[in-house]
């Protein structure tokens, strides 16, 4: 059966209009209500991914959807969640600086609802792995239920531990990443898994926890080191009427990157003299 083909268990990203949108797993024999009516999962399955239906009872409703297959952005924006999520442009930075792709091996320390979980973990396919822990257990309950409605099980492990405290029991990982309230107390730690010129990665919403973090990764030999902000604003655009929108959101979080370097001293350019070197000055003409 074709791949584009909704199954039973599938996640679909279900669209009213702009503003009602929904992730839904689609279950035979059963349905999703909403207030322009009720979705019938049996009319679903079997469809494309990419095709419209319609809201029953038909004669009273009858309002058009749109079937989508979700993307890891609708993952971030639209799962389960109680707590702050990472949004997409920054989940994108993360990759991108961090290197992580097919087979990467990942620490993520402090999961959420496990947003951020689920778009490393799609990334990290077919061979990687993305162990993320955490110490809160209703972080743990939620982002296990998202990762499995992701079908991301085989590629991710969720599991209660501190980072701070816990020996993991792993080494040689590409890329560890960060989003906790301390991460400058987690750096000592960070080089004990990561494999040279492995990538750390840590977000923080503020910039006071931004100081800390980056003078202890400095401290503990990290070469480039960078923090970024970004800011995306989408455009509305109407015939004669196009301009940015009114509402956005102007800051998301900071992110801060660097990379594990078996650095050593530099026996060249760094020697020292065994004696104190001077010039005297005696017997040499001087200006007045």
């Amino acid at each position: 059966m074709s791949t584009h083909i909704i199954k039973e268990n599938d996640l679909i990203f279900l669209i009213l209009d702009e503003k009602r949108r929904w992730l839904v797993q689609v279950k035979s024999g059963g349905n999703f209500h909403t207030h322009k009516g009720i979705i019938e999962f049996d009319d679903v399955i079997g469809k494309k991914f990419g095709s419209v239906l319609f809201s029953r009872p038909f004669e009273t409703q009858g309002y058009k959807f749109y079937v989508l297959k979700p993307l890891p952005s609708d993952y971030i924006l639209h799962m389960t969640r109680k707590t702050q999520i990472i949004y997409p442009e920054d989940a994108g930075l993360i990759l991108l600086y961090t290197g992580i792709g097919p087979g990467s091996i990942v620490i993520e320390a402090g999961c959420g609802s496990g947003a951020l979980t689920c778009i490393l973990g799609n990334f990290v396919r077919p061979k990687g792995h993305i162990y993320s822990y955490d110490i809160r257990e209703k972080s743990l309950k939620r982002a296990k239920l998202n990762v499995k409605r992701a079908k991301l099980d085989d590629f991710v492990s969720i599991q209660y531990g501190d980072i701070l405290n816990d020996d993991l029991k792993l080494e040689n990982v590409d890329a560890v990443v960060l989003d906790m309230a301390t991460p400058w107390n987690a750096i000592k730690k960070v080089l004990n898994y990561l494999k040279f010129s492995g990538t750390l990665g840590s977000f923080s919403p503020t910039i006071e926890q931004v100081k800390k973090t980056v003078s202890a990764m400095k401290i503990n030999g990290f070469i480039e080191v960078n923090t970024y902000e970004l800011i995306k604003r989408r455009i509305q655009v109407k015939e004669n009427a196009t301009r940015p929108e009114v509402r956005m959101i102007g800051h998301t979080g900071y992110l801060t990157f660097g990379r594990k370097l078996d650095n050593i001293e530099n026996p060249y350019r760094e020697r020292k003299p065994k004696v104190n070197e001077f010039i005297s000055l005696d017997n040499m003409p001087l200006r007045g």
